[in-house]
Order: C-alpha cells, then structure tokens, then sequence
C-alpha cells in the first residue's frame, strides 16, 4: 500500500498489525465490545505511533540533507527511545535533549538510546522550558553544529500528516469511538484530520492539567496551513482526570492493572500512555457512557520500553 512508502521503508520497514477482541466483564455489562489495534507491533523498535510521526520527519531530514536529528524528552521518553533507533537505521547521528538531572546509572530507556549512538545532554526542567525559544535553538545550533530539529514527542505538522495516513490502516473496522493516549497531541490531531467525523474520537491525556485540547487545536491549525486544506472533524475530546498522577506517574493500583491484564487477557500494556488508556475505557464503561451496543477502538500507541524502566525504578 502507497501509504507504507517511504525514503527509509527498507531500513523503516512496516509489519501489519492486528486487531484483537478484548472481553472484559465491565464491558459486558455495560452492553459494548472492545477491539484494539495492536500497533505496538509495527516494528520491534520504531513501535506505535512513532513510526508514523517519524516517518515524514526522516524524508523531510534527508530532503534538507541533515547529518544529524537532535530532539527532546524526559528519561522515559518513548520518542527519545524511538528517534534514537530511527536514527541509527536511517544512517543519522543523533542529539537528545534530556529534561531533568543525569541520574546513573542511566534507565533502560536511556541506556537504549544512548546504545543507539544517541548523545545525551541533560538540562533543567527550567531550561527544558525554553526549548522552542529560538534564542535556546540557536544556542543548541552553536554548540551542536548543523541538525534537523524534531521537538518533543515529535509533535509538528509533518507528525500529524503520518498520523493522518494512519487511519487508512483502520477504513475496513467498524466502530463508534475511537480511543487514544495523548501526550503532546500530534498523533491524536492526526487521527482526527483522517477520521470521518461520524466516529467520536477520544484521547486520554497522560499529562496533569488541562491544556492539552489547545495543544491539539494549535497542531491541526499548523497541519492545515501545511497542506492547504481544512480539517471539519469536530467530534473530539480530551479526557483529562485518568493521567495517575501525571506525566511518567503511576499509581500501585495502575500497576497491578497492567499487571493482570498481561496475565489474564494476554495484553500488555505500558505505565505512561495504554495502561491509562485501557483504565479510562473501563472507567467510562463502569460509568455507563457508552451506547449499548456500541462498539470502541482502542489504538496501542506502543511504548512498551517504558515498562522496562519502570520495573527497575520500582526495584
């Protein structure tokens, strides 16, 4: 299919994913059927939804004949994991801008990226703040060299156009509504610029706060001056009250969630993003929000490294 083709399809290469039931009790009794698209195993690194944001991002690179990629993240970052790899297939060098102190021994995440030839340069959360400053970038420009800057979660119009191209893998289900985690908004600005505005699309922020739906509006805006085009879907929303605690926060109960959906329906999920995903459905399941009869899509945005890096935090 034309949308799995890319500059980099042979190094970035693509594997179908599946759609698998999930029965859960909850669901029975609230009258609805669950199905998720299991993209977490669309590559053995680039998992999830980074396959799609990066994708663009890498051709644009090379189009603009870029030797290195330098972006941003927190020391659990699934994008800083996912760019380090990308980078590393795609032939490039590649810059992580780190949020926080260096604590080592370095996390699996981190360890993982910086296996990858990744270079970690660790700054304040105060720092961290200015990093779409352009007197911040061009400071990064003087003491990096030459790159092509993706930002943090890869979160920019090129993002959302993959995540747009995302949605066709999805033409052939039937569903109601459609959920996602959300983090910096582009791969769910994307899923709604492709998705047919009957469908209710639904992201479940894994952040504290409830900026995030502003966020989203900002990158479709930025997404249509891109392509010269309109996005109408307004049939959306942004579920801010299932984030645990906030960013890379969990909480004990979260975690023996994931635990025993891995054990009892062979589905694994990760702390960050699906574990408060797949809780939010069965929370506004318990709650009698859907339609009976209804039917949910639930989109596995990968991330899975981060469980790594949580077992160890935790041990």
């Amino acid at each position: 299919m034309d949308y799995f083709r890319s500059q980099f399809s042979d190094l970035l290469s693509y594997q179908f994913t599946p759609v698998q039931e999930f029965h859960h009790p909850v669901l029975h009794e609230a009258g609805v059927r669950l199905i998720i698209k299991r993209e977490d195993l669309n590559h053995p690194l680039i998992s999830g939804n980074k396959w799609w944001k990066l994708k663009y991002n890498l051709e644009e690179a090379h189009r603009q004949k870029q030797k290195t990629l330098l972006t941003f993240g927190g020391a659990f970052s699934n994008h800083v994991y996912a760019t380090a790899a990308a980078a590393r297939e795609a032939g490039f060098g590649s810059i992580g801008i780190i949020r926080g102190e260096e604590v080592l021994p370095l996390n699996a995440t981190l360890r993982f990226a910086q296996s990858c030839g990744m270079k970690l340069y660790f700054i304040s959360r105060e720092a961290y703040r200015k990093k779409s400053e352009a007197d911040f970038i061009a400071d990064l420009g003087e003491r990096f060299g030459n790159f092509y800057l993706i930002p943090e979660g890869g979160s920019n119009a090129l993002a959302v156009k993959g995540s747009a191209e995302f949605t066709l893998t999805l033409s052939s289900l039937s569903y109601d509504y459609l959920y996602l985690a959300a983090g910096t908004g582009g791969t769910i600005a994307g899923i709604i610029a492709g998705t047919d505005a009957a469908k209710q699309i639904v992201g479940v922020s894994a952040l504290k706060g409830n900026f995030l739906q502003q966020e989203v509006e900002g990158l479709l805006h930025v997404y249509e001056k891109a392509e010269g085009i309109s996005v109408n879907n307004k049939n959306w929303n942004i579920l801010n009250n299932y984030h645990h605690g906030g960013y890379a926060k969990v909480t004990p109960a979260l975690l023996a969630f994931i635990k025993e959906t891995k054990e009892s329906y062979n589905l694994p999920l990760d702390p960050i993003y699906t574990g408060k995903v797949l809780w939010a459905i069965l929370e506004e399941a318990k709650a009698g929000l859907f339609r009976k009869g209804s039917t949910i899509l639930m989109i596995h945005t990968g991330g899975l490294q981060g469980t790594a890096a949580y077992e160890e935090l935790l041990v």
